[in-house]
């Protein structure tokens, strides 16, 4: 299984624009533990425990957003495909990618959700997709757990628990005409 390790996988350094603090900056450390939480889908839905969540973490800030991230694990013979996300940590929950946009690193809503692919994982690592959570309710620390609940496209949910953790890097910025949510100004170029 593959898993983000800051220290053996160099990540392109981008930023946020238009926050005046680093209260967006994308990433969370799960430098060596496996211990993060597995997520199990509800009884609603086609595909029940079609997908899990492995290695769950978000990245700890005190207000506006963060990013969190962990391995969907697709166990079965069929494409699984997340389409949305909430939590009760944040007023909005979207799913995010780090693309090249006019030559530079930025982030942006990734159209159609994260894929993943029969028998196989799709990783959600800093630099790279990730779920967004914009407009925290309350200060996420180091240690709290925080509650995700991921939608598949067939409408079956997948509740999971993401503990929080200190990182300091991947300052992503928006792709022109993206919005963190939080800030009118942020599209602006």
């Amino acid at each position: 299984m593959r898993t983000f390790h800051p220290s053996n996988e160099p990540r392109p350094r981008v930023r946020w624009r238009g926050l005046a603090t680093s209260l967006a900056a994308l990433a969370l450390a799960s430098c060596g533990s496996a211990e993060g939480a597995v997520g199990t889908a509800s009884a609603e839905g086609g595909t029940e425990g079609a997908l899990t969540v492995e290695e769950a973490w978000v990245r700890a800030a005190d207000d506006g957003m963060t990013a969190a991230f962990g391995v969907l694990v697709n166990s079965t013979d069929e494409d699984v495909r997340v389409v949305a996300a909430e939590s009760p940590a944040s007023a909005a929950v979207e799913l995010h990618e780090v693309a090249v946009v006019d030559g530079e690193m930025a982030m942006r809503e990734k159209d159609g959700g994260f894929a993943v692919p029969a028998g196989s994982e799709h990783v959600l690592e800093p630099g790279g997709d990730h779920l967004m959570l914009i407009d925290l309710a309350a200060p996420l620390e180091p240690g709290d757990d925080v509650e995700v609940i991921l939608t598949l496209e067939d409408g079956t949910t997948v509740e999971l628990t993401a503990q929080a953790k200190d990182f300091s890097g991947a300052d992503e910025e928006y792709a022109p005409g993206e919005s963190s949510g939080t800030d009118p100004d942020d599209d602006d170029e």
